[in-house]
């Protein structure tokens, strides 16, 4: 329509799930926009967030935007050695200081809370983020490794961000490739117990956690990860 007194309706593709087209108009058609479930975009492991309405980006994610690529560009030193995807080995961490953020139930409902006040402490103290990140799925827990070149800057626990010095560690470690969610963690932490069951003269020693890689802006499909059991001699 067109011309005096004309009424001009708001479509949104959001408005029409399933359908291929919008009614009534020519054209290249509108579909709804999807993401596989296997393409979780936020930090370290975040489910998607449901976009709703006009809001094509959750505020969160927009406000957090900024921190996400200046981690992503700082992040250049490891921890330690990755596991290679699909192997299952045993390996030593070094000792080291780490600095935790926690919070309350899921790991992957809760990281980008834990996320916020560990950049914010290493940003106001000149760390140099290292990877990996490691997570307690069930206790909604991110550690960031402070470099040993860096360790002088750590300034003590402040805020939300408690600074903890971990002993050398043994574990058995179990690499993996894909996206950061549940399903994947659950898999390969399973496939690692199943290869600890047929290791002589090792046992567990604690519980399962995740190691991830990489940061939200790397494609999920070349996403690197791994899931640690820490282990010991039998006694």
């Amino acid at each position: 329509m067109s011309g005096r007194g004309a009424v001009r309706s708001k479509v949104r593709w959001h408005d029409f799930p399933g359908k291929r087209g919008c009614p009534g108009r020519m054209g290249p058609t509108l579909q709804p926009s999807v993401e596989p479930a296997s393409r979780p975009s936020g930090i370290c492991g975040l489910p998607p967030r449901v976009v709703t309405g006009d809001n094509m980006f959750p505020c969160l994610r927009l406000a957090l935007l900024p921190l996400l690529l200046a981690a992503s560009a700082m992040a250049t030193e490891q921890a330690f050695p990755p596991t290679a995807p699909g192997v299952s080995e045993v390996k030593t961490l070094p000792a080291g200081v780490l600095l935790r953020s926690s919070g309350q139930g899921n790991y992957f409902d809760q990281a980008n809370r834990l996320f916020g006040p560990l950049f914010r402490y290493i940003s106001r103290h000149d760390i140099a983020m290292t990877t990996p990140v490691e997570a307690r799925i069930d206790d909604a827990t991110m550690y960031f490794w402070v470099a040993a070149s860096q360790e002088a800057r750590v300034a003590g626990s402040e805020g939300a961000v408690v600074v903890e010095r971990v002993a050398e560690r043994r574990v058995a470690s179990r690499g993996g490739r894909g996206s950061y969610s549940r399903i994947n963690y659950e898999k390969t932490r399973d496939e690692l117990l199943a290869w600890l069951g047929h290791q002589p003269g090792l046992e567990v020693a604690g519980a399962a956690y995740a190691v991830f890689w990489h940061g939200p802006f790397t494609p999920w499909f070349t996403k690197r990860y791994e899931v640690h059991v820490p282990v010991r001699p039998v006694r």
